[in-house]
């Protein structure tokens, strides 16, 4: 029987992970499933530019996974049964579920309203595919009937590129950003400057210091009484893991992060691996790396490794797992590269303009690439499995029906 390995998630790490496994492992004997509620890929680091108006990619999974003997489930996952080793999807047909050898958690995050009332009745947001064109639509219909006010609550990353791309790319529009505390607190004195500059320059009008205490239809409501009027509020203010993990029993953190081991192995059930947002993993600078693109590489990376290693008996290498830069989009023109040291504090030298944005959209490009093309320098001998995979957690009682699913 071949070993079956489940992977939940097709996004950045998911689906790098699946196909770089259907590259090095031979499929006489390994069968990967990926499970996933979309059925294509979304580039999640340009859902600002979706909402904004631009045209983004979106490749069909099947066709990313075509020739390399993936077999691709289209379904949403609802639990996780690790003792079991079964993992339960629903789909138009009503679902089920699916047994695994080795299992690749990778269902990333979604915004976090942080119990702040209204957010998930009013707000907007730019985490996924579908979310990003309903604020498009939104913004589509302010433009129409000649402006409106588009509010962003959030000063991190992606609140920054959602205020500075709708700015640029909807001129019409008047466009605000809510910082909790000091705009580019995260920034070194110099990029903090030019990105004040950048948001005098598209008209950006920034409310520092406050914190947004309810969201209605029309307006925000503040903690120290300010009440801001919005035609569209877009809230940006954090992301948060789905339950699952720890629902079904795997070790995770107080925020539900799977807790791993250094080559990104579930420390209570060794045969489940997590990966992206999904995990809580520690850095080489003894810090918990962060949810962001540039960590979903390095976990996937890593889990690759070692999933290999295990199943072949081979060696497992250490991929760095480090943080060194933030990169910032401000509109299509303009950006910020800023370099951080081990203790994810802002060296004083970094990138702007032009030279920024150029960078930054080369590396976006280049996510999608190798995302996108897992069967490009496919090699044409695969390694095979030992007869005894290292498998520490047995294998429990799955059902017979589940056993070819």
């Amino acid at each position: 029987m071949k070993h079956r390995i489940v992977v939940l998630g097709a996004g950045y790490a998911g689906a790098y992970v699946a196909g770089n496994l259907a590259r090095r492992l031979s499929s006489a004997d390994v069968e990967i499933t990926v499970v996933n509620a979309a059925p294509v890929f979304v580039q999640r680091l340009r859902g600002h530019q979706l909402a904004a108006g631009q045209e983004i990619a979106a490749p069909q999974l099947a066709d990313v996974f075509s020739g390399t003997a993936i077999r691709l489930r289209l379904a949403r996952v609802t639990a996780v049964d690790p003792e079991r080793q079964v993992v339960a999807v629903a789909d138009a047909d009503g679902g089920g579920e699916l047994g695994y050898d080795t299992l690749v958690y990778a269902l990333g995050s979604h915004v976090a309203d942080h119990g702040v009332p209204g957010v998930a009745e009013h707000a907007f947001d730019v985490a996924g595919r579908p979310s990003a064109l309903r604020l498009r639509e939104r913004l589509d219909g302010l433009d129409v009937q000649g402006g409106g006010s588009v509010l962003v609550v959030g000063d991190g990353l992606t609140g920054i590129e959602t205020a500075t791309e709708l700015a640029e790319s909807r001129p019409g529009l008047s466009v605000a950003l809510v910082a909790r505390g000091e705009l580019g607190a995260r920034l070194s004195a110099g990029a903090r400057d030019h990105l004040r500059r950048a948001c005098d320059r598209l008209g950006i009008t920034v409310w520092e210091h406050t914190s947004v205490e309810a969201v209605e239809a029309a307006r925000v409501l503040c903690a120290d009484g300010t009440v801001l009027a919005s035609d569209a509020t877009v809230w940006t203010a954090g992301f948060a893991v789905n339950p699952i993990a720890a629902a079904g029993g795997l070790e995770v953190t107080e925020h539900g992060r799977i807790v791993v081991d250094r080559t990104m192995r579930s420390v209570s059930h060794p045969n489940v691996y997590a990966v992206g947002d999904s995990v809580h993993a520690i850095g080489d600078n003894g810090r918990p790396l962060p949810m962001s693109c540039a960590s979903a590489g390095y976990t996937g990376m890593q889990a690759l490794k070692a999933i290999v290693g295990h199943l072949t008996g081979r060696k497992i290498a250490k991929v760095k797992l480090a943080y060194t830069f933030n990169h910032i989009s401000l509109g299509r023109r303009d950006g910020i590269l800023q370099p951080v040291d081990d203790q994810a504090r802002p060296k004083p030298k970094y990138v702007r303009g032009r030279k920024a944005a150029r960078i930054k959209s080369g590396i976006l490009k280049g996510s999608l690439w190798t995302t996108s093309h897992p069967t490009f320098g496919l090699p044409t001998r695969r390694h095979r499995l030992t007869a005894t995979p290292d498998a520490p957690a047995p294998k429990l009682n799955v059902p017979a029906e589940n056993a070819a699913a």
